[in-house]
């Protein structure tokens, strides 16, 4: 009976937390710097990409909030004057954030991507080849720390950075690896 109390007593006071919460909307967009990490991954480079999407900050606390994102990525790696692997994602992180200061957050939390584009594409395109998949695995999944300031309009900037944590590609092996730049505003 007293366990069926406390479970009573926790459901009451989590449906009144989810109730008090504060969630906002909005939308961000932004650079990539992409690369590929590991064994196979020693003669590329990183490939400069696009990233943009929605986002909604739901706050628990005046000091910690979750924010679930979904995002467009252009993401992967170049190998110079010679070909460029452009592997873009539609990405689902799930960041939880700790406000330092009222503007001030760091952020960490995992991201799941699935592709949606994948080739093997000449630099020079008069060189006579063709585009080619590159046998990427269609599903990543990335552990992302981050940086972000809040402005009182709305506006925000992150800095992130996510580590593949498994292989997008047994041949060669090798793991996406992305530093972001976004901006942002929130409704």
């Amino acid at each position: 009976m007293i366990k069926k109390l406390w479970i009573a007593c926790i459901v009451i006071a989590f449906t009144g937390t989810v109730y008090a919460q504060d969630v906002k909307l909005g939308i961000k967009l932004g650079m990539n710097i992409a690369s590929v990490n590991g064994s196979s991954a020693n003669n590329l480079d990183s490939r400069t990409g696009f990233v943009f999407g929605a986002t909604a900050e739901v706050s628990f606390t005046e000091k910690f909030s979750i924010q679930p994102e979904l995002l467009y990525s252009a993401q992967g790696a170049q190998q110079k004057d010679n070909f460029k692997y452009d592997l873009n994602y539609v990405s689902l992180p799930i960041m939880a954030k700790y406000y330092i200061t009222k503007e001030f957050n760091v952020e960490a939390g995992p991201q799941f991507s699935f592709l949606i584009k994948d080739q093997l594409v000449p630099v020079d395109q008069y060189s006579g080849a063709t585009k080619e998949n590159t046998d990427a695995e269609n599903f990543d999944l990335a552990a992302n720390l981050g940086l972000g300031y809040q402005f009182e309009s709305g506006i925000f900037v992150q800095t992130r950075y996510n580590l593949g944590l498994i292989a997008i590609s047994e041949n060669p092996d090798i793991k996406n690896g992305v530093f972001q730049m976004t901006l942002g505003f929130q409704f």
